[in-house]
């Protein structure tokens, strides 16, 4: 197992609860604004998730805001060139790569400036909970950027590309209700405090087997980009190895001799 005490995460406070782990952004003097060494603990972070037992993640941020984007004052002084830049935009990728494809849930919890960069890292997210403060924005055209974290790929598979275009090109804010229906979040909470629901999402989310939870993080992503006969091929794979796991057949006993719990409305969190 990893000790994700031991690793080196100055920008990230870590917790745990059980078996949820809480990483907090702690750059809140810059509304946790991404610059180079940020995404490098994220990198470090994530790819030490899957090894440490942990089995899931609550993703949040101290202050008012859960992340306003790039650094822009770190990226104009730098002054980089295109290959350089380049290079920044791949450590984005392989940081929100590890958060979606690490195969142990995470959830989300918004507030305040989902912007830019912010809201690729939020797209990573496996569950988005906003709160009423949360405003979700791509100001790439504004600023004359291009989105470099993921964004033609997370955050258009989420909005659609025509959305997305539109985001970009007129700075178009989405909040509350409107960004629901959208689809930037699944859950919005009535007052300030997103991650309370976060935390319980994760708790209920922990009782699942860690194989089915690894399955449905990471093989319904990887499926949605095969062609059809390959896609119906590898979910009846995933559905070989992961329906006849000691988990299920104990949880498909207690159904069978009606002593599991039944769905109902009720167990939906509002």
């Amino acid at each position: 197992m990893t000790d994700l005490n031991a690793l080196d995460l100055p920008n990230i406070a870590l917790s745990t609860q059980g078996d949820v782990l809480t990483a907090r952004l702690m750059k809140s003097e810059k509304r946790n604004a991404l610059d180079e060494e940020m995404i490098r603990q994220l990198i470090d972070l994530f790819a030490a998730v899957p090894k440490s037992g942990v089995k899931a993640v609550v993703l949040c941020a101290d202050g008012p805001h859960f992340c306003a984007g790039l650094d822009l004052k770190e990226h104009y002084n730098k002054d980089r060139s295109a290959a350089e830049f380049m290079q920044v935009c791949r450590g984005w990728h392989q940081a929100f790569n590890n958060i979606q494809h690490g195969g142990v849930p995470v959830v989300a919890a918004l507030k305040g400036a989902v912007v830019g960069g912010g809201l690729e890292l939020a797209s990573a997210a496996h569950i988005r909970v906003a709160d009423q403060t949360t405003y979700f924005a791509l100001p790439e055209g504004q600023r004359g950027i291009f989105t470099g974290g993921g964004a033609t790929v997370r955050v258009a598979e989420l909005v659609g590309k025509h959305r997305m275009i539109d985001m970009m090109l007129t700075g178009r804010i989405y909040m509350k209700q409107e960004a629901m229906d959208v689809g930037l979040c699944q859950y919005l909470v009535a007052g300030e405090d997103s991650e309370t629901l976060a935390q319980e999402l994760a708790a209920k989310i922990v009782q699942n087997p860690s194989l089915s939870n690894m399955a449905i993080t990471s093989a319904i992503d990887h499926i949605s980009h095969m062609s059809g006969h390959d896609a119906y091929f590898a979910e009846a794979f995933i559905a070989g190895v992961v329906n006849t796991q000691e988990a299920s057949r104990d949880r498909l006993k207690g159904f069978v001799e009606k002593t599991a719990p039944k769905t109902k409305p009720s167990q939906t969190p509002s």
